[in-house]
């Protein structure tokens, strides 16, 4: 039976914003949830990056178009973004790992959005992943990519998983 749900769709589609809103609901009927998602960022009505917001509220980039590398580190990239694997990794990790830390008896609720390309070039946040959706106390709410171009394969893995239910998110005219 599935125990987490992951959304996933085009680009644009809301699956961020029904992800706040479930996490609102959860929040206000008194369940532990924890977790981050991804914001665009915008400067003069064009998108120049995304921030990692977590629930409690720090934000941080994870990533920005055409900006160049710190010296000596590994230059991720996805399209025109380069990803600041630290910034990401500084903000994610520990909200994963606080998420999936039995901390009492009862169910507590994990936010990912998303697992995409981005973040998958952090190999501790695979590891965090992984972790969580193992966690008996803990269920994960989720967004991943649509398939398209070459499989990444954490999120395959979760697609086959018999503990998780995706679900398509498609735009609508109301």
């Amino acid at each position: 039976m599935a125990r987490h749900v992951f959304l996933t769709g085009s680009p644009g589609v809301g699956k961020t914003t029904l992800i706040q809103k479930a996490s609102e609901l959860l929040q206000s009927s008194g369940l532990p949830v924890d977790g981050f998602y991804t914001e665009e960022v915008r400067q003069g009505g064009r998108r120049t990056g995304f921030d990692v917001v977590t629930l409690s509220g720090a934000r941080g980039p994870l990533s920005r178009v055409g900006s160049e590398p710190q010296p000596g580190k590994r230059d991720c990239r996805v399209g025109q973004y380069v990803v600041d694997l630290t910034s990401f990794e500084q903000l994610a990790l520990p909200v994963l790992k606080n998420a999936g830390s039995s901390g009492g008896p009862g169910q507590r609720v994990c936010v990912i959005d998303e697992i995409g390309k981005m973040e998958l070039f952090s190999q501790p946040f695979i590891q965090a992943v992984r972790q969580i959706l193992s966690s008996p106390g803990t269920v994960v709410l989720g967004t991943i990519p649509i398939p398209k171009g070459k499989p990444l394969a954490l999120v395959e893995e979760i697609r086959s998983r018999p503990d998780v239910k995706v679900f398509s998110c498609f735009f609508s005219s109301h």
